[in-house]
């Protein structure tokens, strides 16, 4: 049986008048920002909390609304911190002989799951990346340098992502400290292109182990 052109244009333009209420939307859009979620999943994410009871959709909102009030970056490594209270510059808990250069703050609790690294972190926040204009002015040195000074560091470790930007970093980080401080890398256990992240506890920790003279 033919359908008649006017259903067609009438269904089409029913489709196009259908719109989700405006703050079911805006919730929508903003699960759309997080990374790999399209809007099929968004939606998903949104009718699933408009289903939840009013004090889950409450605290649920609350501690959003609290996050950055309550973390903040810690003004010594640059890890996370709440109420000034950084656990991983806590002394004399950790070994301030060893200081970890990571890339982002992530990377540290990845590290400390092993159970095998108690020293000190500092994040670099950034890569080197001509390409997105991400040049050696934004990356710490100055800071990095004077802790190990302070600290009396006698080992830097570079623990960054085996990939095109995070070997540049990490070259660079060696020539800016290598007369100042024995620097070692990770073991090149990790897979090439690989983030910190997505690596399992066991290759992470090999690889910690096997770190070699940089």
């Amino acid at each position: 049986m033919q359908i008649p052109l006017s259903y067609c244009k009438l269904t089409k333009k029913t489709k196009k008048m259908l719109k989700y209420p405006k703050h079911l939307q805006l919730l929508i859009n903003s699960f759309k920002k997080f990374p790999g979620v399209g809007n099929r999943t968004a939606e998903r994410f949104a009718f699933q909390v408009f289903n939840w009871p009013l004090e889950d959709v409450l605290h649920f909102s609350a501690t959003l609304s609290e996050l950055n009030q309550k973390v903040s970056f810690c003004p010594e490594c640059s890890c996370l911190t709440e109420e000034n209270d950084c656990h991983f510059c806590q002394l004399p808990s950790r070994n301030t002989s060893q200081l970890c250069l990571i890339a982002s703050v992530k990377d540290a609790y990845a590290l400390e799951e092993m159970g095998m690294y108690q020293g000190l972190y500092h994040v670099l926040g950034s890569l080197l990346s001509p390409i997105e204009g991400k040049n050696a002015d934004g990356l710490p040195m100055e800071k990095i340098k004077q802790r190990v000074k302070d600290r009396s560091v006698k080992e830097v470790i570079i623990a960054l992502d085996s990939t095109l930007e995070g070997e540049a970093t990490a070259l660079y980080i060696k020539e800016q400290l290598e007369n100042d401080v024995h620097i070692s890398r990770l073991a090149f256990g990790l897979p090439i292109g690989s983030c910190l992240d997505f690596v399992d506890g066991g290759t992470l920790a090999r690889s910690f182990t096997g770190r070699r003279s940089f």
